[in-house]
């Protein structure tokens, strides 16, 4: 059976457990104050007392065309809700490699390990798609420390090394590993120790794994540690031939949804739980409408606040950076309760 010929997802619908806040979009390209069309996948963190935030900012070219990745773009926070955008961006794409090699830089995520805030980046390069690994103590000044080969992307830092060694999440393109499956793709895991050299991969989560997938599955926000294990948050997609150009991309049959997932504390490539529904799906306006690529929520940061408020932001439509709540207990409940996870 070809991938496309595989049955359509159907109707998704959000948890209870989750919660919009009432003045999304937290940021939006209006308020940023250099050339941008559309904000979305911003890394969130908290670094030094405060909140800081690292977009992806897009340009569109014409009615159906958009430049994706010209920049990330840096804002800080005192509460995470309102945020004030830096007048230029940061990381240039220049800095990262060769010249005219790399092409652009996207989807940040942010994690503070030993004090230092690490970033992880995806890169179009003439060669192939890349993720990159890079730290900074400032946010001015950026060691890329290494950038892996095509390819590969979606890389998410663990907060701490395990086993003695540094962990990531990631999502690699067998285009050709996959036969009769064009976009079928899934997240690994693999360790390092000193954020250089990886290796030891390992099949963390197949699509195969999650019913509200019937495409591809990737990191989101750097996990989370508790007592019950690593929370986890990823982005599914499912496609529909059925569907019609949805956004203003000439053509788009996707949707993207959110999910979340527990690991095992002390070995990590186990999962111990897992929703089988969505945490997040699209359903709201500023995500199923008048953006560039509709139906699409996109997780990329993650902060557990005091009194066990979890914060999710998240990319809206390809078009905003939105943010949802939760409390920590629920999102445990969902991965381990026998009614939802079995």
């Amino acid at each position: 059976m070809k991938f496309f010929d595989e049955p359509e997802i159907g109707e998704l619908t959000s948890s209870p457990v989750i919660k919009r806040f009432e003045k999304n979009p937290v940021l939006k390209a209006s308020d940023v104050p250099y050339k941008s069309d559309l904000v979305c996948n911003a890394g969130v963190t908290k670094f030094n007392g405060r909140y800081v935030m690292v977009f992806r900012n897009d340009i569109r070219v014409d009615e159906y065309t958009v430049q994706e990745g010209v920049s990330l773009g840096i804002a800080f926070s005192d509460d995470g809700l309102k945020w004030a955008i830096q007048p230029k961006p940061c990381l240039d794409v220049h800095s990262v490699g060769e010249s005219g090699e790399f092409l652009n830089t996207y989807d940040a995520r942010l994690t503070v390990i030993d004090g230092r805030c690490y970033m992880t980046f995806g890169v179009d390069t003439r060669h192939g798609v890349r993720c990159g690994i890079a730290v900074t103590d400032d946010f001015e000044r950026f060691k890329v420390l290494s950038i892996c080969t095509p390819d590969n992307r979606n890389f998410v830092l663990f907060p701490e090394k395990i086993g003695g060694n540094y962990v990531r999440l990631e999502r690699p393109f067998p285009i050709y590993g996959r036969p009769g499956y064009p976009e079928r793709f899934d997240i690994w895991m693999s360790d390092s120790p000193d954020l250089v050299y990886w290796g030891n991969p390992h099949l963390l989560l197949g699509v195969e794994d999650v019913p509200f997938s019937n495409q591809k599955i990737g990191a989101g926000p750097p996990p989370i540690k508790t007592s019950k294990g690593w929370l986890t948050v990823f982005h599914a997609s499912d496609f529909s031939a059925s569907r019609g150009r949805d956004g203003y991309e000439r053509s788009w049959k996707k949707r993207y949804s959110a999910g979340v997932m527990l690991l095992d504390l002390a070995d990590p490539r186990k999962v111990i739980g897992m929703s089988k529904k969505p945490l997040l799906s699209p359903e709201v306006p500023y995500e199923t409408a008048g953006g560039y690529r509709n139906k699409v929520v996109f997780p990329t940061g993650m902060i557990l606040e005091e009194g066990g408020e979890v914060r999710i932001y998240y990319g809206a439509a390809d078009t905003y950076v939105c943010l949802a709540t939760a409390q920590l207990e629920d999102l445990l409940g969902l991965c381990i309760s026998p009614r939802v996870s079995k």
